[in-house]
């Protein structure tokens, strides 16, 4: 049982909402209306946070300004991170570029084309909305150049998917809200689609979900795989074959170790220890092994009993697998121990 926690999480602020905000402040600086301290941005949902700003510059036709991203209390790797904002005029239009620690798209499947910055599409609706709005008010042109830069950002996209995406050179500007509520599976979960959409463009016709990081090295040599066909499932196996259902490919493997794989084989489709738990009464009577209730982990029970165990989580799995996704998709398992080896497989 998951508990509640002692106290409100605090909220805090992608790293679309941060670029906006330090735009917001360029274009102050470059347009006239002189270096402020905070500014004030207009979330996709209406709400108005205001920004520090924390680094101004500007010289003859350009202004540059920073924020620092907060994210609250979520363990955001690009929390503290110096989001930065140049701007410059442009030939027409809002144009964007990736400055240094900004990602590019190399591949197909994200919603932004390969060549691209890695600027998502709602953080280039606010800071197009952005400069259009202040252009008007102020009667500037809106015919404006945003490179957004983030130093450090080649080191903290390595935490992330984005090299497993095919977005090379940093990290991506996200957002769809403006917000990150901490520790949501939201934002997991819209990566193991983005992961989906670019092994589906890649043409893959296997791919391969594991709970971590042992079991995807054991999963991806056992059959050969190449990265982008590798998905981040983590605990979200669900959210993972929801997906699948809807965008399918030939074939998938599902693989982790005893103890979340002993969840997925009792219906679980959430693996995380605060929000599923092996049920050990359940798996005494499907065993014939009435000691097994009295067991506390899964892998006290694997100890115990061994390879009948893992094979029947594996055949178990498998069958929740398959429950999730249309006929015409192959689907396998793979369980391993902590040493990464194989202890039973299923459907392969």
């Amino acid at each position: 049982m998951s508990r509640k926690p002692a106290k409100e999480l605090r909220r805090g602020w992608t790293t679309g909402a941060c670029a906006t905000a330090a735009l917001r402040a360029a274009l102050m600086m470059l347009w006239g209306e002189g270096r402020p301290a905070r500014v004030r941005i207009t979330l996709p949902k209406g709400e108005t946070p205001e920004f520090e700003i924390v680094e101004a510059r500007q010289g003859d036709g350009w202004a540059e300004a920073g924020v620092i991203k907060d994210a609250g209390d979520d363990p955001d790797v690009t929390h503290g991170a110096l989001i930065k904002a140049r701007v410059t005029a442009s030939n027409g239009g809002v144009v964007f570029r990736a400055g240094d620690g900004v990602g590019t798209v190399t591949m197909p499947g994200l919603p932004i084309a390969p060549g691209e910055p890695a600027i998502n599409p709602v953080p280039r609706q606010m800071m197009t909305q952005t400069v259009e709005d202040m252009a008007e008010r102020l009667s500037e042109s809106p015919d404006i150049e945003i490179t957004i830069s983030v130093p450090g950002g080649q080191a903290l996209a390595q935490k992330t998917w984005n090299p497993r995406l095919g977005i090379k050179g940093g990290i991506s500007i996200l957002g769809t809200t403006g917000i990150v509520r901490p520790f949501s599976c939201a934002a997991w979960i819209a990566s193991i689609h983005r992961g989906i959409d670019v092994a589906c463009a890649a043409g893959h016709s296997h791919v391969a979900g594991c709970t971590g990081a042992t079991s995807e090295k054991t999963v991806q040599a056992l059959y050969g795989l190449p990265e982008t066909a590798m998905l981040d499932m983590g605990d979200f196996v669900g959210g993972l074959l929801k997906y699948l259902a809807k965008h399918p490919v030939p074939r998938i493997t599902i693989g982790g170790g005893i103890g979340k794989m002993t969840k997925l084989a009792q219906g679980a489709r959430d693996l995380h220890s605060g929000r599923s738990q092996v049920d050990f009464d359940q798996l005494a009577k499907v065993l014939g092994m009435p000691d097994l209730a009295f067991m506390n982990t899964a892998l006290q029970a694997y100890d115990s009993i061994g390879a009948p165990m893992a094979d029947w989580v594996a055949r178990a799995a498998l069958d929740n697998v398959r429950a999730m996704l249309p006929a015409e998709v192959i689907a396998d398992t793979v369980v391993i121990d902590r040493e990464g080896r194989i202890i039973a497989r299923a459907g392969a």
